[in-house]
């Protein structure tokens, strides 16, 4: 079989080392499709992924067919079917989220132009680097200024549908696996919304198995929407583990399909479904058809409160995108 050609950028980090031998295994793309990998990194950095590679190397993998270590966008991207954009500056003492925004801005715009340039045209690329939505829209309008259209670029939500998952099956005494549905609405910043109106925990509505709105509304939703703060203030390090595991999530749904019945959370470029404001790469219920393609849902029916949650949080993405209009 044909290799598929992925490319992880920031793979020396702590996202990277935890997402690339589970590429390896087979977890994205089946059990078995070769892959080849592309690493990208800064400068700075090569020595540290040469370690990373040599690692993936002794683990000896039986779907790993190469891997290209680089600091070059091009060569990196090239040929990739599958893209995870990892790398991206964390925040520093005193950064806003502006800032923040502004620093990134320029390494999303390059890799974005790099993406188009390089890439197949059927490349799907996730960004994972925070602040990941807006991130994402700025790769989106960089790409598309070299003709690769914005559906090949979504960000991850699927880590705050995750935790939502389990937040449900903890308080339902439940298996995450028997709760489906969840959604996350919105940025991936605290203004997210984790809406359980359309969930089921062992095929009943979830509002019913756990009976407690006030929870659902209050300690639920600041539970999800802070889980990355407080695993930081509990281990003194980022949420790498569950980030990588989610980004291979969303990157495989998104390639081999959503089961029947079901969907994930994607940050999509928004066509005004649900009210959103169009243009901005915003969290939808989303569900994936097995042909790389993806779809929002449709039809669902939003309470009053959810709608509120949602003008807050897409209103905080009109500012992010206002914030970046230069780059865009």
């Amino acid at each position: 079989m044909k290799p598929v050609v992925v490319s992880v950028t920031g793979a020396a980090g702590n996202i990277g080392y935890a997402l690339l031998p589970r590429i390896t295994n087979g977890d994205v793309f089946g059990p078995d499709t070769p892959v080849i990998l592309k690493l990208v990194e800064i400068e700075p950095a090569l020595k540290a992924l040469e370690g990373t590679a040599m690692e993936l190397y002794d683990c000896a993998p039986p779907l790993l067919h190469d891997v290209v270590c680089t600091a070059d966008l091009e060569e990196g991207f090239g040929d990739a079917d599958a893209v995870f954009l990892v790398g991206a500056r964390p925040r520093g003492p005193g950064m806003e989220r502006a800032d923040l925004l502004r620093a990134n801005g320029p390494i999303f715009t390059g890799q974005g132009e790099a993406i188009a340039k390089a890439a197949k045209k059927s490349v799907k690329a996730v960004v994972v680097g925070n602040p990941a939505n807006t991130n994402c829209l700025i790769a989106q309008e960089s790409a598309a200024k070299h003709g690769l259209g914005p559906e090949a670029f979504t960000a991850m939500t699927r880590l705050d549908h995750n935790r939502a998952t389990s937040q449900l099956a903890a308080k339902a005494g439940a298996r995450p696996g028997v709760v489906n549905n969840v959604i996350i609405w919105g940025n991936h910043s605290p203004t997210m919304v984790p809406d359980t109106e359309h969930a089921t925990i062992g095929c009943q509505p979830a509002g019913k198995v756990i009976g407690d709105d006030a929870w659902l509304q209050g300690d639920f939703r600041k539970t999800v929407s802070t889980r990355g703060k407080a695993i930081i203030d509990a281990r003194g390090k980022s949420s790498a583990k569950s980030a990588a595991h989610a980004a291979l999530e969303h990157m495989s749904l998104w390639v081999r399909g959503t089961p029947a019945g079901n969907w994930t959370s994607m940050a999509v470029r928004s066509d005004g479904s649900y009210g959103a404001p169009e243009g901005i790469v915003t969290s939808f219920p989303c569900v994936c058809s097995g042909d790389g393609s993806y779809e929002i849902v449709q039809g669902l029916e939003t309470s009053a409160w959810v709608k509120e949650q949602q003008q807050a949080t897409w209103d905080e993405l009109l500012k992010e995108r206002e914030a970046v209009q230069d780059l865009l």
